[in-house]
């Protein structure tokens, strides 16, 4: 994938990270609120911490990858 892409997709990613922190912190307000069924709730952290940890892994592969570039 060229260089400029993947600085694209991490961007993207990094947005979608953004949003998944504003719906895991609604998500646990209603954890704390202890409403009555909290399975969307706990689901939607389990995705967020997905989220998470793609946005993470594919910005150190393209930091790695533009330090060799440079």
């Amino acid at each position: 994938m060229e260089l400029k892409n993947q600085i694209r997709v991490a961007i993207i990613l990094g947005i979608l990270s953004l949003i998944a922190c504003v719906l895991g912190h609604l998500a646990l307000t209603d954890i704390y609120h202890a409403e009555s069924d909290l399975s969307w709730e706990w689901n939607m952290l389990r995705i967020v911490a997905v989220v998470f940890l793609v946005f993470i892994g594919y910005t150190l592969m393209t930091l790695r990858k533009i330090l060799k570039t440079i």
